[in-house]
């Protein structure tokens, strides 16, 4: 099985991040549920990697360095996903990026009013379950797996080589 994979993880790793990307915006966009700054954040990663997939075709002979930075790049989004998942789970406060709408600048009577009057989702409510697991949950998950697997690709990328 791992060496299906490794055959094919470059093919894998663009599907996977354009299925979570699509599935993110229809969610939002379609069944109509807003995200929080976090779930915003999550999506990035996705985004980085599929660029990084792109690149490696063009640039094939740099492949081994792609795998590691894809392996950071899924790792980056397993922290980022434990630290939201801590939030939504009450174990650690929300923080001021939860609130990136509140920044520091002075705001009008104005903006103070529409601010109110839009719906702010917080990073510790959970708005869509998948299986009964959150969005969160689900990144966690995935993004664990990628990395492990291109870790030990990375690893025996001279072997196979």
């Amino acid at each position: 099985m791992l060496n299906l994979i490794q055959k094919n993880y470059i093919r894998i790793i663009f599907l996977v991040s354009f299925v979570a990307l699509i599935s993110a915006y229809f969610i939002e966009y379609v069944l109509g549920h807003q995200p929080c700054n976090l779930c915003l954040m999550e999506r990035i990663p996705y985004a980085v990697a599929l660029v990084i997939v792109i690149f490696n075709y063009k640039f094939n002979h740099l492949e081994k360095y792609f795998i590691l930075l894809l392996s950071i790049v899924f790792l980056a989004s397993t922290l980022l996903s434990l630290y939201h998942l801590g939030i939504e789970q009450g174990f650690i406060e929300e923080s001021l990026v939860c609130d990136l709408q509140n920044s520091s600048k002075i705001l009008s009577k104005e903006e103070i009013l529409k601010q109110l009057q839009e719906k702010i989702v917080s990073c510790k409510d959970v708005t869509f379950k998948i299986f009964g697991l959150s969005l969160t949950t689900l990144n966690i998950i995935i993004s664990i797996l990628i990395t492990i697997v291109l870790t030990k690709i990375y690893l025996s990328y001279e072997k196979n080589k």
